[in-house]
This record gives C-alpha cells, sequence and structure tokens, in this order.
C-alpha cells in the first residue's frame, strides 16, 4: 500500500488518534503500576491500616485476597489495551507513510510502551506502592465486576494449568515470619523505633535461643551463709548483707538447707526477741531448683506461675552449677537495673590507652550487652572459658593472641585460669552506658 499525501488524511481524525494513543498508553500505565504497587504493599502494614478503617487500605486487602484474579484483571487490561495501541499505530503509519514505515514505527512504539506504560509507572510504583495502589484499588473493584466474566474465563484457564502443576491453594497464604526475619523488621524500623525499645524487642526474641545456663551466677560467685559457722560470724554476715535473698547451707552450697528473706528476719529482729540459730532455720525458705537446659523465656512463665524470684541451676546429676535470678532474667530484655558505679567497674576496668581489663569470671553476655565487644556466645559462658576454649590450653601471662575485632592479652592467671584479660579494641566500639554489669541477688 502506498502513503497518501498528509492533506488527503483529515487532520481532526490524526489529532483523535493521537489523542487516543495518549490516552491508551495512560491507561496501560495505570494497570501497570497497580500491579506493581499492589504486589509490593507490606502486607502487615496494609492489614494494620485496614484494622483502623482506612477504606483503600480495606479495598486493596480485599483485591488481595484472591491474587488470580487480580492477576487476571490487570493483564488483561494491560495486554488489551497494549495490543489496542499496536493496532491503531499500525492503521496511522500504514494511513500515513505506508508499509515501508511499519518497522520504524514498530521500534518507536516499542519503546514509548516500554518507557511511559511499563518501566516509569512500574517503578514509580515500587517505589511508592501505597500511594499508587490505594487510589488504584477504588478503580480496581468496579473493573472486577464489569469485567468479571473475562476475569474468570483466564481464572478457570490458568487454575486449570496450576492444578496440574499441583498448586491449588487459590487465595493468598497468610505471611508468617521466623525469628530471625522477625529481628530483621525490627532492626530495618529503627527509624521509627527508638533504639531502647529496639533492644528490648530483640531481647524479647533472643529469650528462646538462651538458656538459664547463660546469664547465672557460677556456683563460685554465689553468696551464701555457712549454718556450721559460729554464731556471731553468721550474725555478722548477716547485719552486713547486701543482698535480699541469702542462701542458707551446710558445710557446702550441696547441703543447701533453704533461702532467707532478709525482710522476713528484719521484722523478727524488730519484735527484740532473743535470735538463735533455729529461730533462722525456721525462717529459711524451701529453694526453687531449675534445669540447666531450661531456656530464658519457658523460665521467665516459671518464675510467674512459681510466684519466684530465685532460682538454684541444677545439671543432670542434681548438683547446684549456678544461681538466676528474675532481674538477672528481665535485664536481658530491659538492659541493666544496677547503677552502681563499684558493681559497673566489677568485671571490666577501662583503661586510660583505651583497652579493657577484664575479670576472667566476666560473664560473656553481660560483657557484650554492656561493652558491645560481640564475643561469641554459642560456647563457653565465661571470658576465662573462652581464652581456654580458644587457645586449647593453659595460657601463660603475657600471652596474647586475636579474636575478632580484639587483641587478648593474658595478664594474670591463678589455680589453672585466667584471672584477669587485656582487651585491646581494634575498631571503635560506643562508651558504655550508666547501668552496670547485673550483680543479682545471689
Amino acid at each position: 500500500m502506498e502513503g497518501i499525501p498528509l492533506g488527503d488524511f483529515d487532520g481532526q481524525s490524526l489529532v483523535l488518534l493521537a489523542v487516543l494513543l495518549v490516552v491508551l498508553i495512560l491507561a496501560s500505565a495505570f494497570f501497570s503500576s497497580a500491579e506493581t504497587s499492589m504486589m509490593t504493599l507490606n502486607r502487615y502494614r496494609l492489614n494494620h491500616l485496614a484494622e483502623r478503617g482506612h477504606r483503600a487500605a480495606q479495598a486493596a486487602q480485599k483485591l488481595l485476597e484472591r491474587p488470580d484474579r487480580l492477576i487476571s484483571l490487570v493483564l488483561f487490561g494491560n495486554n488489551f489495551l497494549n495490543i489496542l495501541i499496536a493496532q491503531i499505530a499500525t492503521v496511522v503509519t500504514l494511513e500515513l507513510w505506508g508499509e515501508g514505515a511499519l518497522i520504524a514505527s514498530s521500534a518507536v512504539l516499542t519503546v514509548l510502551v516500554l518507557v511511559f506504560a511499563e518501566t516509569v509507572p512500574k517503578t514509580l510504583a515500587a517505589l511508592q506502592p501505597e500511594r499508587v495502589a490505594f487510589p488504584a484499588a477504588f478503580v480496581l473493584r468496579p473493573l472486577l465486576t464489569v469485567l468479571w466474566p473475562f476475569v474468570w474465563a483466564l481464572n478457570g484457564v490458568s487454575n486449570a494449568v496450576l492444578a496440574l502443576l499441583g498448586v491449588r491453594q487459590l487465595k493468598a497464604a497468610r505471611e508468617s515470619l521466623t525469628r530471625e526475619e522477625l529481628r530483621t523488621v525490627v532492626k530495618e524500623a529503627s527509624a521509627m523505633i527508638p533504639q531502647q525499645h529496639q533492644q528490648m524487642l530483640i531481647g524479647i526474641l533472643d529469650l528462646e535461643t538462651a538458656t538459664v545456663e547463660d546469664i547465672m551466677v557460677p556456683r563460685s560467685e554465689i553468696y551464701g551463709i555457712d549454718l556450721d559457722d559460729e554464731w556471731p560470724d553468721i550474725l555478722e554476715q548477716l547485719m552486713n548483707c547486701r543482698h535480699t535473698r541469702v542462701p542458707c547451707y551446710s558445710g557446702s552450697l550441696d547441703n543447701l538447707e533453704g533461702l532467707l528473706h532478709l525482710r522476713r528476719l528484719a521484722r523478727t529482729l524488730r519484735n527484740g526477741d532473743d535470735f538463735s540459730l533455729e529461730d533462722l532455720r525456721a525462717l529459711l525458705v524451701e529453694p526453687y531448683y531449675v534445669p540447666l537446659t531450661t531456656d530464658l523465656y519457658v523460665q521467665l512463665l516459671n518464675f510467674q506461675k512459681q510466684k519466684q524470684r530465685m532460682a538454684f541451676v541444677v545439671d543432670e546429676y542434681g548438683d547446684i552449677n549456678g544461681l538466676i535470678t528474675l532481674e538477672d532474667l528481665l535485664e536481658e530484655v530491659v538492659g541493666e537495673f544496677t547503677t552502681d558505679p563499684q558493681v559497673y567497674a566489677r568485671d571490666v576496668y577501662p583503661q586510660p590507652d583505651g583497652s579493657f581489663l577484664v575479670d576472667g569470671s566476666a560473664n560473656i553476655r553481660a560483657v557484650n550487652r554492656v561493652y558491645g565487644f560481640d564475643l561469641p556466645t554459642d560456647g563457653p559462658k565465661t571470658v576465662n572459658g573462652l581464652i581456654l576454649e580458644t587457645l586449647e590450653d593453659i595460657p601463660e601471662s603475657g600471652t596474647s593472641f586475636r579474636l575478632g575485632h580484639l587483641t587478648i592479652e593474658i595478664v594474670q592467671t591463678a589455680e589453672r585460669s585466667v584471672r584477669t584479660a587485656r582487651f585491646t579494641v581494634t575498631r571503635p566500639v560506643a562508651p558504655p552506658p550508666v547501668e552496670a554489669l547485673h550483680d543479682g541477688d545471689g
């Protein structure tokens, strides 16, 4: 077909066709952006907005309940419009320039459709899904009703193919997050959540990943009263005790007789009566024991159920390995309670040169939490245990090695263990908070 002069082509018709092409490209852009924005919406935020009565969110949520119908509607509209655009462009090209211009016309049309009907609207929708999806939802819902016969037909064919592939779930599956995925969500929301609250949320998520062994006060550090001591010595210990609850035993902690609450003792002494060892034993309450491998979340529930605040940690042989308090457990979530500077300096001593002198008995999780050392917590629970496991030997004073971003130097050893080590950090560490390493009730 030979081209005809431009004057033979009705000018008004040419303008109308050009306007129609622009309108069709914009309509195609609408379907493209609607598809991308709907699939990019944050489902948790969408559900939140819908529950609060956001009408656009409710409309979008309704559409996403059956993604097969939504996709069929969007693809039907998009492809119908693109085919119509191509046909109109072909007619205009043949009428104006003839068959020889079809290739050039197709190339130009492809660029226009890709840029203005696909790339630009989809990119915008991906960057701002709510601004695109919410208005689009009010258009797509009535369109779904009007075009239901076509959507139903497309769904029938598509679902039949999916059934052959073993996919029979047509409704959108409810998304669930693993603990690690939820941790990532909390961290990525740092701009909207205060850092302290973020740490508390992560602490709650980590309760099930740690056991009472990870945070317990070791047996060697448990403060208790030996009832076999002389009575004046026992009274002096009671008067000078800094703890609210004190274990009482005979000879050794393995012969634990009970737990003394000093408030009960204070009421007895206030009466002015003579106080004897027998009176002290009468004030003791039965100790509460928990297995070594109990995770912190379960132990928190157990403390609540048993109405206890302190528990003795026992191994598989029934031997006492340590002590855990409700305060120790809550500190894993909300941070340290203690603000006494003496307690703060008990395990870690910052030095003028920027290094830290660390006691070998320091709890790794507590040190990490306060100083951000990032020491591994999946093995030994104390700094001494970590050093011995890493070196696979009992080191001598002066031995040093690298562990991650730390240079660790053995400063003092005693009784086949590391008593003090020097930590030198090779990258900046945030200054420690005001609160201290936990001292516990034990």
